[in-house]
């Protein structure tokens, strides 16, 4: 009996001791940690729940959560849209790192709507989104160049193919003729002064475009053209997160610029009837040497890339620095580009209620070289002149002497000449938090932006700039400074489980203020002091002046008001409203205020009951918003009208005077743009497939237009005033897509995004009732971008030639088509005849995986339109067809090859194309070019875990390695399919039909086809 009796309370204590135990292991623990996905990304809006009970969070905005008071063998459950669901358990751990995987439907659930965040699913908008993976697969120094064709309906065009060059960015077209059509762009949650290229691309974790008014309104005027929203990075909770991304490439000529060769040169000249021989000329062609001076010219060029990211933090503050550097040189001397940047970012809660923070993007670039061209002498330079002596020194002007130019190779001589731009720009915020409930809260959010744009040159008297005249110098300074505030009221709360409102509301005030100096100088006492010291010129030849019209000050302000509010019921239903009134400076006093409004609705079809039985869909919504922006995106003081300065004589003096040059408007007021958008998501097949389609139709009137006064007013110059009227439309299609889902995960795998999207712009009036405005080349019922000049029908043929004569012409010249049809060719046969924008255009992007292999690669094309080629014109001296130098080289008409491309060489003063040369040198704009071909390797976790490396990436890149489908590479001789300078650079206005604003091929730095190397690696 005492044994059974002994045995039973042993048996009784151990259950006891179990029960302890289990109340000791089972206690209740706080658990933090962060949630990234596989390439190192916070996300936020990952939903963190306990399994089995009602406990759970999201991630915020810093991808971190922490949850309270949980059983610590407690097994959590992680899930968010797009990524595998994981279970973990926490077996005591409080602390926890999360990598999520995705899962193909690649719909983000929390997106930046402007002033806040939104489910994926609530959005009502037309927003598209980037992240920073989707950024890094075109390696560039702008994040422009990473964005081209990768968003449906945003058109990014490059302008220059020099190292930090801009584009240009256009959201749906173009809306205004006068006021400025580039979107506005938000760093951080606060409006940002500065440029994409201020800003590093490794420091962006996302992107999100507001492409209608029903989104971007919340904006206001600022957001007329669209609004880009950029997300850096900030800190994390957990353990510190060290990631370094670097790489180094060699930068080669991608194509080189077609021209005549010796022997070819040598026949143009005996068909154009010129024999001028120099003779240096005739010494190389006895010796049966000749010159390419492309060869002599180029180098490689380089490109590298480093940046270093430090995130650490707790449940109570997060910080984050991120260190970049980039350095990018060109083929040609003397151009490079280089960017320091620093960005600083605390997030710090202060008690229960409080919380505030502050982030620092600083950047300082330097640019040599950007105005540096030297492209023309390299191709007009005769192929049969010597490029150096028999000593091996530089033939110092191999050109004909009345020619006047120099050697280009001098520009090697690195002592005698700079252009240097120096950029600097800190942009900075602040914010402050109240929590009063879980509801309802308070923010204040400060920017302030400081940039200093400091440029200098000096060219001395025996370079290729100055060809012997006296050297020159010019310095100009231009400081900007610009502040924001912004207090906004949240209210975020959720009715009877079903009933969602949210809503903002707003004040906000900024002031942006800049000013110009230039100072220029000629004939400097001695070239080593470069531009340093203008005061240093030589007495009597030299001068050092302040030109009037390139000093300015400007400053503009805007006043705000905001309240947007939306509302969900049962994620099926959504609503949003949104009102601002906006009060601007740049207006005229009576007329600086106006209100707009945007709504829009959402419909989540697949969560209503009759969705449930069905497979074929995973996804489907349907948006439509209507929504009014305004633009007052002019100069400051055009209400004002402005004065000139002009010189005349006073008796034995030089005096100054002045004369009204433009008139006041003391009723301008806003551009205002209408606009409708109507937009499908879509999933299928378990989200293999998901996309959306979007229509859109945008109205601007009363547009800030700045009309020509007639003779008789004796005002030479314009009034602005509001008329005319714009209408953009079209439609966009995005589409992702799993091709092949891999039946484990290190099996082959192959996705694809693709968007396609075209717009239609028409001018629907203009001033006055007039329907052409000639000199602007715009015209009532057509795009604003047309050509409007006579059109090339062909080259006069031998049995033409009494037709040609009846117009003045002969055989070989260029035939012009008789528009009128009245029997002469004149001014009355100009007409529109093309466009410059494409029928259509998008982009497509390949991504591979086997094992730990990826293949990436990013391309994006055009369909229609109309390039303009300007070194094809007869115009352009590259193209003149006379023999006296050399040029590109083009199909040209003789008797024995009556060819319809170029007319006949003459070596006559007159031009073979007589006075229509801008006629030539239209090609059709289509292409499709492979910006980028990346393949990486990943290495397993446990390679490198003992190196204190948690992720280890080694990758190669070819960047521009194809271009297709070009009619102007593969029938003109052009070297890239996109435009390379603006119109102003060449030949513009007049019967050339060609405008300073658009885009076109001219000579600037050839395009380069890179090879990169790098890694990324996080500890």
């Amino acid at each position: 009996m005492k044994k059974q009796i002994l045995n039973l309370s042993k048996g009784i204590l151990f259950l006891l001791l179990c029960a302890f135990s289990q109340h000791v292991f089972a206690q209740n623990v706080t658990v933090r940690g962060t949630v990234t996905d596989t390439r190192g990304e916070l996300l936020i809006g990952v939903t963190v729940q306990v399994h089995g009970t009602t406990i759970g969070t999201v991630t915020d905005a810093n991808g971190s959560f922490v949850l309270p008071n949980i059983p610590s063998n407690a097994t959590l459950e992680v899930s968010y849209v797009g990524m595998a669901t994981q279970a973990i358990a926490l077996d005591g751990r409080t602390s926890l790192r999360i990598i999520m995987e995705e899962d193909m439907e690649l719909l983000e659930e929390v997106v930046v709507v402007g002033y806040g965040t939104q489910r994926r699913q609530d959005v009502t908008g037309a927003i598209a989104s980037v992240s920073n993976s989707v950024l890094k697969e075109v390696p560039a120094a702008n994040m422009t160049q990473a964005l081209q064709g990768r968003i449906a309906g945003v058109n990014i065009s490059q302008t220059s193919t020099r190292p930090g060059a801009t584009s240009q960015i256009r959201i749906r077209g173009s809306r205004s003729l006068l006021a400025e059509n580039d979107p506005l762009i938000v760093l951080d949650g606060i409006p940002f002064a500065g440029t994409l290229g201020d800003i590093n691309t490794n420091d962006i974790r996302s992107i999100d475009v507001l492409k209608d008014a029903s989104a971007s309104a919340i904006y206001g005027s600022r957001a007329a053209n669209g609004v880009i929203l950029v997300t850096t990075f900030r800190g994390a909770t957990g353990a510190p997160r060290v990631t370094y991304n670097g790489s180094y490439g060699i930068k080669t000529v991608a194509e080189k610029y077609e021209v005549f060769s010796a022997e070819e040169f040598m026949q143009l000249r005996e068909v154009a009837g010129y024999t001028q021989y120099l003779p240096q000329e005739r010494e190389m062609i006895a010796a049966g040497r000749s010159t390419d001076w492309q060869d002599l010219m180029y180098k490689d060029g380089y490109v590298t890339d480093h940046n270093l990211n430090i995130a650490v933090g707790n449940e109570k503050g997060q910080y984050s620095l991120g260190l970049g550097y980039y350095d990018e040189s060109t083929v040609l001397p003397g151009q490079d580009y280089k960017r320091f940047s620093i960005r600083l970012s605390m997030d710090q809660e202060l008690g229960k209620y409080f919380k505030v923070g502050l982030s620092t993007q600083n950047n300082y670039s330097i640019t040599n070289g950007e105005g540096a061209s030297l492209m023309y002498q390299m191709l007009s330079m005769s192929p049969l002149a010597p490029a150096y002596n028999d000593d091996g020194s530089i033939y110092m002007q191999p050109a004909y002497p009345t020619d006047d130019y120099y050697n280009p190779l001098l520009i090697n001589e690195v002592d005698t000449w700079a252009q240097n731009r120096k950029r600097f720009t800190t942009f900075n915020s602040l914010y402050g938090e109240i929590n009063f409930t879980d509801y309802l809260k308070w923010r204040t959010n400060v920017g302030l932006t400081y940039t200093q744009n400091n440029y200098g040159h000096f060219n001395a008297s025996k370079t290729p700039f100055r060809n012997g005249n006296p050297s020159e110098a010019r310095v100009t300074f231009q400081p900007s400074t610009s502040w924001t505030i912004e207090n906004m009221l949240y209210y975020d709360k959720i009715f009877a489980d079903k009933h969602k409102v949210n809503a903002v509301a707003m004040f906000s005030a900024e002031e942006n203020e800049s000013n110009q100096f230039r100072a220029d100088a000629l004939d400097m006492m001695a070239d080593f002091m470069l531009y340093y010291n203008l005061g240093y010129y030589k007495e009597g030849s030299g001068n050092i002046s302040i030109p009037a019209d390139n000093q300015w000050y400007s400053k503009r302000a805007l006043q705000s008001f905001m309240a947007r509010v939306n509302y969900g019921y049962d994620n099926r239903y959504m609503l949003t409203a949104t009102a601002r009134r906006d009060g601007s400076s740049v207006l005229a006093p009576g007329h600086k205020w106006k209100t707009y409004f945007a709504l829009s609705s959402g419909w989540n079809i697949i969560n209503e009951q009759f969705m449930e039985n069905q497979d074929l869909f995973s996804n489907l919504k349907l948006r439509v918003g209507f929504g009014q922006t305004a633009s007052q995106a002019i100069d400051p003081y055009q209400t004002l009208g402005s004065l000139a300065q002009n010189k005349y004589n006073f008796g034995d003096e030089n005096a100054f005077g002045y004369y009204v040059m433009n008139l006041a408007n003391p009723e301008l007021t806003w551009e205002p743009t209408d606009t409708w958008n109507l937009g499908l998501d879509f999933g299928i097949l378990d989200g293999r497939i998901i996309g959306s389609v979007e229509w859109y139709r945008q109205d601007s009137y009363d547009l800030l237009y700045d009309k020509s006064l007639p003779p008789t007013s004796g005002v030479p110059g314009r009034v602005v005033v509001n008329e005319g009227k714009t209408r953009n439309s079209g439609m966009e299609f995005s589409l992702m897509a799993e091709i092949i889902r891999p039946a484990v995960k290190s099996g082959f795998s192959w996705e694809i995004d693709a968007n396609l999207a075209f717009n239609r712009n028409k001018i629907l009036a203009l001033s006055d009732g007039l329907t052409t405005d000639e000199g602007r080349g715009f015209f009532v019922g057509h795009p604003i971008n047309v050509i409007y000049n006579y059109k090339k029908i062909g080259i006069w043929q031998l049995d033409e030639a009494g037709e040609a004569a009846k117009y003045g012409f002969r055989p070989g010249q260029v035939k012009l088509l008789d528009y009128n049809k009245d029997g002469k060719i004149d001014a009355n046969d100009r007409h529109v005849y093309g466009q410059l924008d494409p029928d259509f255009e998008g982009g497509f992007t390949s991504r591979m995986s086997y094992k730990n292999f990826d293949l990436t690669a990013v391309s994006f094309f055009r369909v229609g339109g109309t390039l303009i080629s300007q070194i094809h014109q007869g115009n352009s001296y590259t193209n003149m067809l006379q023999g006296r130098r050399n040029q590109i080289k083009v199909d040209y008409w003789t008797p024995w090859n009556p060819t319809n491309e170029y007319p006949m060489p003459d070596g006559s003063n007159d031009q073979p194309a007589g006075n229509y040369g801008s006629t030539l040198g239209f090609y059709d704009a289509g292409f499709l070019k492979v910006r980028s071909i990346s393949l990486g390797y990943n290495f397993e976790k446990d390679m490198v875990s003992g190196l204190g490396i948690s992720a280890l990436r080694l990758y190669s890149t070819v960047h521009n390695p194809f271009v297709f489908f070009s009619d102007y590479m593969n029938h003109g001789g052009g070297v890239d399919p996109e435009g390379t300078n603006y119109g102003s650079s060449g030949y513009t206005g007049g019967t050339g039909g060609i405008q300073a604003r658009q885009i076109v091929a001219g000579l600037n730095t050839p395009p380069t086809r890179s090879f990169i190397f790098g890694l990324n690696v996080t500890f």
